[in-house]
């Protein structure tokens, strides 16, 4: 149990050292929020895909050969 308490003492009284998230964590969200948004209104305004859009009266039917 000793032992317990002097790790968490040497732990508590430890300066805390920035790791990457700490240092670059709200850059990356960032970055990827803007690669996000760019890629999809891309898709969304430059592919033409018509949404949901039914066939019904644009289609006409053939004529049936014999």
């Amino acid at each position: 149990a000793r032992g317990i308490q002097h790790t968490a003492v040497r732990q508590a009284h430890r300066k805390h050292e920035p790791n990457f998230h700490d240092k670059y964590g709200a850059i990356v969200l960032l970055g990827g929020a803007a690669t996000f948004t760019t890629v999809w209104t891309y898709v969304l305004t430059q592919l033409n895909i018509e949404w949901g859009f039914s066939p019904v009266g644009r289609i006409t039917p053939r004529e049936w050969r014999e």
